[in-house]
């Protein structure tokens, strides 16, 4: 990827952050070829301008995991990076379930960004070392338990079905989960009807508690 700039995608809310990212990046010879205030935003520019990267804000509005969701799914050969002040448990591991291949820290030096998305793009992870222990934590705790149950099912959830699932587990509304996920209601339901046909139970609760959410 050294042989050409690198196009990348800036999504945040705050202009003056936005602008130091651009910054950076143009210090280290990428090319920041466009900028968003908001997930929507970026999904629609996203498509537009097919980067090589896409670096998404967590809590601006829109949500920044929802459109990592978006466009993981839509354009899988576009580098998701989580750029944000979060350190919640919650927000990490909603983030790499939405396709993120990095999450780092605001915080950073500014001088390790352009080497951590070229590590990104050449498949490394591109974690903050004080994340590390709560991923491997998350692996071999609740994502065991998630294959066990894939395990004893004739077959698995799809991401998507993941991503619903987990939503109402947090006790969303088919609305909410909605418009958390850039879809419309009716779409939710057809997910969900799936989830139950798959693990064979009769109503949302009972898909809730077979998949460990209670």
């Amino acid at each position: 990827m050294r042989d050409k700039r690198i196009r990348v995608l800036v999504a945040d809310d705050h202009a003056p952050t936005r602008a130091g990212v651009r910054a950076s990046l143009d210090a280290e010879g990428f090319d920041v070829v466009g900028e968003a205030s908001n997930g929507r935003k970026a999904i629609e520019l996203t498509n537009d301008l097919k980067p090589d990267v896409c670096l998404l804000d967590i809590h601006m509005p829109g949500g920044g995991i929802a459109a990592a969701d978006e466009i993981s799914r839509s354009l899988p050969d576009c580098a998701v990076v989580m750029l944000t002040y979060s350190r919640d448990d919650d927000d990490l591991f909603d983030s790499l379930r939405a396709g993120a291949r990095g999450y780092l820290l605001k915080d950073m030096d500014p001088d390790r960004l352009g080497p951590a998305l070229h590590g990104v793009l050449a498949g490394e992870a591109a974690l903050p070392r004080s994340l590390v222990s709560r991923v491997l934590e998350e692996f071999q705790g609740r994502s065991k338990r998630k294959l066990f149950i894939e395990r004893q099912r004739p077959t698995q959830l799809t991401s998507r079905e993941w991503a619903v699932m987990e939503l109402l587990r947090e006790g969303l509304s088919t609305e909410e989960v909605a418009g958390r996920l850039f879809v419309a209601p009716g779409t939710v339901r057809v997910h969900v009807s799936s989830v139950l046909k798959k693990l064979r139970v009769p109503d949302r609760a009972s898909a809730i508690r077979v998949l460990g959410g209670e």
